[in-house]
């Protein structure tokens, strides 16, 4: 399981705050759009999603999309946020998270993957040597292979919220 278990996980990407990021060593962060950013397929993201943006931004920590999805999808929306991005990622495999790393010349311990996604986005951030943050997904997506992912993933995630709760009742 531990190619699927992500370094922390949380409800949003609002959750994510400067201290966590310094805690984890972050200069940089790996965007995914859908279910992340935003609802699949919309241009408008969720609400406090640009406010958090620019509060990451000021902290000084770079930020990239980096998506599946077809640029005519990826590109229009990182340009609203001000953001670059890397479209047709492959994700989990490790090259679009290394064509993100090289744009923001950093090393891959400093790179957080932020997505909604086990086999897309925890699986390839550490396949590719970056930490993860696991997010709760906020829409339903009705495609086949999110459909299968999502079900593969219902036993992982379960695991992954005991963990959490066992840390938190002081592992017991």
């Amino acid at each position: 399981m531990s190619l699927l278990k992500p370094t922390v996980a949380l409800r949003s990407v609002t959750d994510i705050t400067p201290g966590l990021l310094k805690k984890l060593g972050t200069d940089a962060i790996l965007l995914d759009v859908d279910n992340t950013l935003a609802p699949p397929a919309s241009h408008i993201p969720y609400d406090g999603v640009t406010e958090w943006i620019d509060s990451i931004k000021k902290c000084g920590v770079h930020i990239v999309i980096c998506s599946n999805n077809f640029k005519k999808r990826v590109k229009p929306f990182s340009d609203s946020l001000g953001l670059d991005c890397v479209s047709m990622s492959l994700k989990p495999l490790p090259f679009g998270f290394n064509r993100a790393k090289r744009k923001l010349r950093e090393k891959p311990q400093s790179v957080l993957v932020v997505g909604d996604q086990i086999y897309t986005d925890v699986l390839g951030a550490n396949l590719a040597g970056m930490k993860s943050i696991l997010l709760i997904p906020r829409d339903e997506e009705h495609g086949f292979t999110i459909m299968l992912r999502r079900k593969m993933e219902k036993g992982i995630r379960k695991k992954i919220k005991l963990q959490s709760e066992d840390k938190n009742n002081g592992g017991q």
